[in-house]
């Protein structure tokens, strides 16, 4: 499938098919297009469960990984590759037809960012929400339940969504919490305070 006529039916679904969630930038914007496609082509798991073969057998194909990310390759031999690889994984249709235009589109290159991006999409899809909250310290379990139940109660998570927070940690917070939730994000942390106050204290001079 041309460019051309992928983009024309993701035209057509998208009047009754729209993302869960807004997504931003270049692989934001290609994410949403194959969920809209897979919506309307076969499914949201199909296509993920294919994205994740795809995705497999990159990491374990060096030499595949480097001729994806090559600027200069060919657009008969990406076009060839990716041929080879829907016949031999079986992938989905909507997945390989993106595929196809992806490497007609030369960003084959940004696969990895694309797929983590749908991969968000898809948790969506199955009413899962993912919170990361960011810490100077790494924190217990018991402080990580009591987060957990605090933000699904949130306007942030929704009825009827499961939440599933995980812990990084950054020392150059000093103290505090960051809390990422989907889209959104509270600065709860020591370092950001002293960010807005330095700021503060910088438009009044």
């Amino acid at each position: 499938m041309s460019s051309r006529l992928f983009l024309r039916s993701l035209a057509t679904a998208s009047k009754t098919v729209r993302p869960p969630i807004q997504l931003f930038g270049v692989d934001g914007t290609y994410a949403s297009a194959l969920y809209t496609a897979a919506s309307k082509d076969s499914s949201v798991d199909k296509a993920f469960q294919s994205l994740t073969k795809v995705r497999e057998v990159v990491n374990s194909d060096k030499q595949l990984a480097e001729f994806l990310t090559n600027p200069a390759s060919s657009r008969d031999d990406r076009e060839a590759v990716i041929g080879t690889l829907a016949s031999s994984l079986k992938l989905d249709k909507s997945v390989g037809n993106f595929l196809s235009v992806l490497a007609e589109n030369n960003r084959l290159s940004e696969f990895e960012a694309i797929y983590a991006q749908f991969s968000t999409l898809n948790d969506a899809f199955r009413g899962i929400v993912e919170a990361k909250v960011t810490s100077a310290k790494p924190l217990d379990s018991k402080i990580i339940k009591r987060l957990q139940a605090a933000i699904s109660k949130s306007s942030f998570v929704g009825e009827g969504k499961t939440l599933n927070v995980s812990n990084e940690v950054n020392p150059d917070l000093l103290g505090g919490l960051i809390v990422e939730v989907g889209d959104r994000t509270v600065d709860l942390s020591v370092s950001g305070k002293i960010a807005k106050l330095n700021q503060a204290l910088n438009e009044s001079l």
